[in-house]
């Protein structure tokens, strides 16, 4: 844990990413609320702040006025937990009993006979001596205080309550979540009490699942990672993938030049790509850009060292047959675990979700991130300014790390002036080399330039590539190449320069 987020006794949530946001947990013995709409995992997360002091030895309360134990056993059962060592008061019994107006207030025990659900609760505390307790949900107690004012004095007497009794406390309730704050009249009033807010988002996109995201709106006295961070709930309870901040993470990592393999291609990029910098590859469909990526792959496995394949539109098995036939040895590198394919659903993934991805795989050893596309990429981002964003940050802690990133940008179009790229992300690659097609002799063929390479010299000539049984091949240097920066690229030499057709069988 770094230096700034120490100084507090930390009470662990349960899921390892939220610890990670709020810097090692929530403090303890202080009253928190986790609010969102229904289906937002508000008792899911309750569930596994519960468990975590269990497994510490820590007795837990649950207190319901809107499920029913039955209920919430279910909902643990489908988790696969067990909720042995938390006590569920489930105070929907007592729900006649509330009905009395004489009922409706919580004053402190001091001053007032307490009703019959507050005296539930507050049994099953001195009984159980918990160091943690949930109350789910405060909208009940909303709706039977009747008015703000006795509302706010329901909050206080609880918090007074279980001041000085070392309970760390989460009250759970519906409101706008993360988005925009309090959701409810008088929500905001109810946030002052508090120590800390999370609020739990829902979006429902046009095309694809749910996605949902965090936000720590509030934690008093200590320091923790802004803005929104995307989650998903899957068997086993909330997955938090924290928000990528390069600047969080050290640095690692020498640079070294990586080479293809192919003595022409690096000759063209004066040597090599050195790690630690990003290289988009960009072209029409078709043109190479993927089997140009997998010569990358092959040669650092050859290295020994591993890759990751981010593959947005084709399967695992399509990309590793195409290699193979051109003699890469892919099936063996995956088997060595050298290569990991990962194909994506832009429609399920989240942004936060592949960066966490990343992150992982890199410090477990990665040296080479591949993303295929950022067509796909862009999908997966509810607008281009955050694919730049994204990005950008992603980037970033590759470079820091001493990773090397292969971009791949699918043009539209396939020859002419109308082949163009979705959207302009050159700027933030290090390295840019542009593939196109052209017509010579009856032919369809390849070329390859480099636009640009800012960490040394490269070539600025235009060669042929060509892709076979024997592997990919570039030719030599051809100065009778014209348009290639207008997208209609013309060759006016003779056949002889050009690469025959011996692998092309």
């Amino acid at each position: 844990m770094t230096r700034e987020f120490q100084g507090f006794d930390r009470a662990s949530t349960g899921i390892e990413g939220l610890d990670y946001v709020l810097g090692g947990g929530f403090p303890r013995d202080r009253m928190y609320l986790i609010e969102g709409a229904p289906g937002a995992g508000k008792t899911t997360m309750a569930m596994q702040f519960l468990l975590a002091g269990a497994r510490n030895g820590e007795a837990g309360v649950y207190a319901t006025l809107s499920e029913t134990e039955h209920e919430l056993r279910d909902v643990a059962s489908s988790h696969k937990w067990s909720l042995d060592g938390i006590t569920i008061c489930d105070l929907q019994t007592a729900e006649e009993s509330l009905k009395a107006d004489s009922q409706y207030t919580l004053f402190h025990p001091s001053e007032v006979e307490l009703s019959e659900t507050t005296r539930t609760v507050l049994e099953a505390v001195e009984r159980v001596r918990p160091k943690r307790v949930v109350f789910d949900s405060l909208s009940e107690m909303r709706l039977l205080a009747r008015d703000s004012l006795r509302y706010r004095r329901q909050i206080l007497a609880l918090k007074h309550y279980f001041t000085g009794r070392q309970c760390t406390v989460i009250l759970l309730d519906y409101g706008g979540g993360g988005g925009n704050g309090a959701g409810n009249s008088g929500d905001f009033q109810l946030q002052s009490l508090t120590h800390g807010v999370i609020g739990l988002d829902q979006l429902a996109p046009g095309y694809g699942g749910q996605r949902r995201r965090l936000r720590v709106q509030k934690m008093r006295g200590i320091k923790f990672r802004e803005g929104y961070h995307d989650y998903l709930i899957a068997t086993g309870g909330l997955q938090i993938f924290p928000r990528l901040v390069a600047a969080h993470h050290d640095g690692g990592g020498a640079v070294l030049d990586v080479t293809s393999g192919v003595a022409e291609l690096d000759a063209m990029l004066g040597g090599g790509i050195e790690s630690g910098t990003s290289t988009m590859i960009m072209g029409p469909s078709g043109v190479g850009k993927s089997t140009l990526t997998a010569q990358y792959i092959a040669s650092a496995a050859r290295r020994g060292e591993r890759s990751v394949v981010y593959s947005f539109d084709e399967s695992p098995a399509t990309w590793t047959a195409r290699a193979e036939r051109l003699g890469m040895g892919m099936v063996a590198h995956l088997e060595a675990g050298l290569v990991t394919l990962r194909q994506v659903d832009p429609a399920e993934l989240t942004p936060g979700e592949l960066a966490e991805d990343v992150r992982r795989r890199v410090e477990d050893g990665v040296r080479v991130v591949v993303i295929d596309s950022l067509n796909g990429y862009r999908n997966a981002m509810p607008e281009e300014n955050f694919l730049i964003l994204h990005l950008h940050e992603m980037l970033s802690y590759l470079s820091q790390r001493g990773v090397l990133s292969l971009l791949v940008m699918a043009q539209y179009g396939l020859v002419g002036q109308d082949v163009a790229a979705p959207v302009d992300l050159s700027y933030l690659a290090d390295t840019v080399i542009l593939l196109r097609y052209f017509e010579a002799f009856g032919q369809v063929r390849q070329a390859i330039s480099m636009v640009k390479k800012r960490s040394g010299p490269h070539e600025h000539s235009v060669r042929e590539l060509r892709i076979g049984k024997t592997g990919l091949r570039v030719g030599r240097e051809l100065r009778e190449f014209h348009g290639v920066l207008a997208g209609q690229l013309g060759y006016t030499g003779e056949a002889q320069p050009l690469l025959d057709d011996e692998a092309h069988e």
